[in-house]
């Protein structure tokens, strides 16, 4: 029995930035939950029905949209798969929109992955959780979504994602860094007619001798 060859993919390109569009919707797919894309090597079988071996650096996550590049050349667009998550949204009867900035900071005290919108949050499934949150006076219900939770501050990328950003720009021909900028020495400041401060204080200048001429009298005979 024959074993389908495996298609080595080890480049992410995130939301495929930099592609052609229709390149793009012409690709392969391949659908990923969370648990498999918050790895950074795994295998998968894409939409043409390829082996996929995902070798990935370490500490990259894989959002929904990314492209996958295969290393004979070609493309695999990757689909959040919908997965069992707890929505959870605010109470207008009994609560208010404020109710879900404190969920997200108690669940971020638990470490718990959340997935922030500015209606609502989603976790994964957790009974205990979802006692506590319904205690807060916040709606809590089972449902299929794609999961998107946010990465750490520090993750690979720094902004959760997983890709890396290049924060220096080129304007008109000139670039700069997000470095902060060291600020110029003072000239120093040089007297002229144009001075309007009094002169009683130390310049530290060096005064020039002045020369005093002595005169010899003769004496006077009476």
């Amino acid at each position: 029995m024959s074993t389908a060859p495996l298609t080595s993919c080890s480049k992410l390109i995130p939301g495929g930035r930099g592609l052609a569009p229709v390149l793009v919707k012409r690709a392969a797919t391949v659908e990923l939950d969370w648990d498999v894309r918050q790895k950074s090597r795994f295998d998968a079988t894409d939409s043409l029905g390829r082996q996929l071996g995902v070798f990935l650096p370490r500490g990259t996550l894989v959002r929904g949209g990314d492209v996958l590049l295969a290393e004979d050349g070609s493309m695999v667009r990757v689909i959040a798969a919908p997965q069992a998550v707890l929505r959870i949204t605010a109470c207008t009867s009994h609560g208010s929109p404020f109710d879900l900035t404190r969920a997200a900071y108690h669940l971020g005290n638990r470490h718990v992955p959340i997935e922030l919108k500015p209606d609502h949050l989603k976790i994964e499934p957790d009974h205990v959780l979802a006692d506590m949150l319904r205690a807060m006076h916040l709606i809590v219900n089972a449902v299929e979504e794609a999961f998107e939770p946010e990465g750490g501050a520090y993750s690979a990328g720094g902004h959760g994602h997983g890709h890396d950003h290049d924060h220096s720009h080129d304007h008109a021909g000139h670039e700069h860094s997000h470095a902060p900028a060291v600020a110029a020495a003072p000239a120093p400041h040089v007297h002229g007619p144009g001075c309007n401060h009094g002169h009683d204080h130390d310049h530290g200048h060096e005064a020039k001798p002045v020369a005093i001429q002595v005169h010899k009298h003769k004496p006077h005979t009476h």
